[in-house]
């Protein structure tokens, strides 16, 4: 369930063995705020066969962080001494249809644009009722990994609850950008109300986005492009990077939940979530686009496991999402720490409580703000990945 790129590395996967149907609710990819790949992925990319083809479809390299965080001096993080390489920044829509197009490669069926309907619990796995322009169908799986983003459609439909930890959206822009001005830089600047991100995208494009929480007045900055991109253009780093690359806002934005949350359980019998369905990652992680390949990967081995019967490989995949996310609070929590120079402003007093507080110890937080962010995606026209 889900074709974006967690379900289609689930489905890449597992067409190596097995008969797979991909059900997407769109025909074409959406547009996206933005991605970009870190260099990590460069060999999750070769495990899957997909390094030729992601290489030839022209996305650009992504070679250092520039940042104001902490203190008002810029600092920059570069790859050059990294074992992988530089990182991407990559065309978000091109990425996802050269997904498809590979699964349909391996001999998945693709229903798109299709919707489910029902589901229900079989003798040997499910019974799914899923409409399509052509009408009602009824197909019949062993089992079903759940890849359809923060909604988790299916993960809901059987009986998971929602685990959100803070309110944080994102309003994002794109805009054209002069030819030959792009450096294969990223840029990220706190503000005392969130903080700020623009990347290039392929093709003279450039997106600009502001993360704040969905009940702070600022929030009305996330939702206004013509308030976003003149807030924007007086921010010292982001200012500049938009000024030098004559930065012409498009009609192309979206408003998107981006806080961090997660489904419990995020695996049962015969059944399975991945990316965004499993974990939503803050986009300060900057590992969103990486959870969703390493989940959709790890589901599917997961998958070919129970198949073949071995009775731990669900317990086993919820273990290593357990682990995935553990390590992602740790790191959450530590750069968000960083930034003291606005102890009293609500966006970072939230951020900088003990850690201990960040947990499923708060089920009524977490059911309240878990639904505003279903919510969100719901009514926005725009990714929820960044």
């Amino acid at each position: 369930m889900g074709g974006g790129p967690a379900g289609c590395t689930a489905a890449l996967n597992c067409a190596r063995k097995r008969r797979v149907v991909v059900i997407e609710r769109r025909a074409d990819p959406a547009p996206r705020v933005g991605e970009s790949l870190p260099p990590g992925a460069t060999r999750l990319l070769r495990d899957m066969g997909l390094l030729e083809s992601f290489l030839a479809a022209g996305h650009q390299p992504y070679h250092a962080n520039v940042s104001v965080w902490g203190d008002a001096h810029p600092f920059a993080t570069d790859f050059i001494r990294g074992p992988d390489g530089h990182g991407w920044h990559i065309d978000r829509a091109a990425f996802e249809e050269g997904l498809r197009r590979a699964i349909r490669e391996r001999g998945a069926v693709v229903l798109a644009p299709a919707r489910l309907e029902s589901i229900a619990a079989t003798r040997s796995g499910w019974s799914l009722g899923v409409e399509t322009p052509k009408g009602p169908r009824t197909l019949h799986a062993r089992v079903v990994i759940d890849a359809t983003g923060r909604r988790a459609s299916v993960a809901r439909r059987l009986g998971a609850s929602t685990c959100g930890f803070d309110r944080l959206l994102c309003g994002w822009v794109h805009g054209a950008a002069a030819p030959g001005s792009e450096r294969g830089l990223t840029y990220v600047e706190s503000a005392p109300d969130g903080w700020w991100y623009t990347a290039p995208i392929p093709g003279n494009r450039r997106v600009l986005a502001f993360h704040t929480d969905a009940d702070l007045p600022s929030a009305a900055t996330a939702c206004t492009p013509d308030l976003l991109v003149e807030r924007a253009s007086r921010l010292d780093l982001i200012g500049s990077a938009l000024e030098a690359c004559h930065f012409e806002r498009t009609s192309i934005f979206g408003v998107t939940a981006a806080g961090t949350t997660r489904r419990s359980p995020c695996a049962g019998r015969g059944w399975m979530a991945a990316g965004d369905a499993a974990l939503a990652l803050d986009p300060l992680s900057s590992q969103g686009l990486v959870n969703a390949l390493f989940t959709g990967l790890a589901a599917a081995e997961s998958a070919d496991r129970y198949l073949d019967g071995a009775d731990d490989a669900v317990h086993d995949y919820a273990t290593t999402v357990d682990r995935v996310f553990a390590a992602y609070l740790r790191q959450l929590d530590h750069w968000y720490g960083v930034e003291r120079r606005w102890p009293d402003a609500p966006f970072w007093r939230r951020r900088q409580r003990e850690p201990a507080v960040r947990s499923l110890a708060h089920p009524g937080y977490s059911r309240e703000v878990g639904a505003q962010a279903e919510s969100a995606e719901a009514g926005t026209n725009g990714s929820t990945e960044v």
